[in-house]
């Protein structure tokens, strides 16, 4: 009988379309499903608080659909190599498989793996089942790593399809005895307080939310997508990111799923392939080429002259951002929807991130690291991009002139104010002239609302001129 084959769960958890599992199944023999909890040898990559919750959640999905195909997930605590060779030990396996991460600390963990494995007489093999294309596999034509999106983004499209997503297999084969296993509990990633019963209510982690997401939102906002997708009062995106970023769901199901419905309605190639909504996963692609070539831009800006950028200390701007207090509506809607629900919309995300390194001069990465224990899509790359782009300081930067002004992005996108009502609801019997400016309205409009204004943590007209000044005077010591 052949030897079974340890496979190795990580930010890839899902039967479909999972190239390490059909490697495992390929293999004849049985096949040992496991999962290594480890987060400190993940550096910057260690999963934050709200993270944990849905890894738990994902983790219970996939041993039940485990289980549904005659196998079972296998949890134990790292160290990774030892737990690797204990299992190895007791369950006689040949060979390890596993799909790649891209975190700096991740790969190079991993490349020590492999080497240490091979030396035990273990085949290790590992497979991409996150991107569509490595980072390695592209570069401009001088033959270095691109930094501007548009033409990275061209390049990509200008190559073949992905390849067709493979199914889920039916059954998989058990060992004779299976190893011990701790419970999902042991590893304490649920939070002790009830933090998260919002974030319970709002997400169905799992290949099968991920699915059903996606499903939905081909059927009921794809063709709005363009006009909606900037819109956070109303369901206009896919909320694929968390389901994206632990593997629920592959970016090659999703580039497929589109192409099939554009097959089925004629749209030419060059159309859907050029959508919007594939560009956001362009812009997921993009930032796993920057983290890739540029591994220490979770900690510091890639353009290195922003180390000297005068950013300021302030505890009392930083907490009152955090809980959602500023006084700047849209701002508190976006963060108090991402307390409650592990979640933000982008467009408001970047509003609220505008908003602490330009209105208050806070350093983004007080803000990153925020977003990282708060978020359910919190993902190392696309943080790093994101706060580096509002910043000024990274690839493809917003200019650092460009800072978002939170009443008129709150008009904008928040026409109705229906957005600011759910999250801030002592505001919601404003009415929609007033909602994004409460302190210029009326007292009779304030008091038939029973509204009681709190003072804002700054004015954005000073503020932004002070941001202004601040850049100018650093752009000015740089040259």
């Amino acid at each position: 009988m052949d030897r079974p084959v340890l496979l190795w769960f990580r930010l890839d958890l899902r039967l479909a379309d999972n190239p390490a599992l059909a490697a495992a199944a390929k293999a004849g023999g049985p096949v040992v499903p496991l999962f290594i909890w480890s987060p400190e040898e993940e550096g910057e990559g260690a999963p934050g608080g709200a993270s944990k919750w849905w890894q738990h959640q994902s983790l219970q999905a996939l041993d039940e659909q485990l289980r549904e195909i005659g196998s079972r997930l296998i949890f134990r605590r790292g160290p990774t190599l030892e737990a690797l060779r204990a299992l190895a030990k007791e369950t006689g396996a040949a060979a390890v498989v596993w799909n790649r991460r891209y975190e700096p600390a991740v790969m190079r963990r991993d490349a020590k793996l492999t080497e240490a494995l091979s030396g035990d007489g273990l085949e290790p093999e590992s497979f991409n089942a996150a991107l569509l294309r490595e980072p390695w596999t592209i570069q401009n034509k001088s033959g270095k790593p691109f930094q501007v999106f548009t033409p990275f983004w061209k390049h990509c499209l200008a190559r073949p399809d992905p390849d067709e997503p493979s199914p889920a297999p039916k059954y998989l084969p058990a060992p004779v005895k299976w190893p011990k296993s701790l419970a999902l509990v042991e590893l304490g990633l649920e939070p002790k307080t009830n933090w998260a019963e919002g974030m319970r209510a709002a997400w169905q982690p799992g290949e099968a939310g991920a699915t059903a997401n996606l499903r939905g939102f081909l059927a009921r906002a794809f063709d709005g997508y363009p006009h909606r997708r900037n819109r956070p009062d109303v369901t206009g995106t896919s909320r694929l990111s968390p389901h994206l970023h632990f593997g629920e769901i592959s970016p090659r199901q999703v580039w497929h799923r589109v192409r099939q419905m554009a097959a089925r309605r004629g749209l030419p190639g060059p159309q859907w392939r050029h959508s919007q909504f594939l560009a956001e996963l362009g812009w997921r692609e993009f930032a796993h080429h920057l983290l890739f070539h540029f591994p220490h831009t979770p900690r510091e800006p890639l353009r290195p002259e922003f180390k000297n950028f005068p950013w300021r200390r302030n505890t009392a701007g930083l907490e009152a951002w955090q809980k959602g207090r500023t006084g700047f509506p849209i701002v508190d809607a976006g963060m108090r929807e991402l307390w409650a629900t592990g979640w933000m919309h982008n467009r408001v995300r970047m509003v609220v991130a505008s908003f602490l390194v330009k209105d208050l001069l806070i350093p983004w990465q007080e803000g990153a690291r925020w977003f990282w224990d708060t978020l359910v899509d919190a993902d190392l790359a696309s943080n790093t991009l994101g706060w580096q782009w509002t910043a000024g300081c990274g690839a493809d930067a917003a200019p650092y002139f460009r800072v978002f002004n939170p009443t008129g992005q709150g008009e904008k996108f928040d026409p109705l104010g229906d957005y600011v009502r759910r999250w801030c609801p002592e505001l919601a019997k404003l009415p929609a002239k007033w909602i994004h400016r409460p302190s210029e309205a009326p007292p009779e409009i304030l008091r038939a609302a029973g509204v009681v204004l709190a003072r804002p943590v700054v004015d954005h007209a000073a503020a932004r001129a002070a941001a202004l000044d601040a850049y100018a005077r650093f752009r000015s010591r740089v040259k």
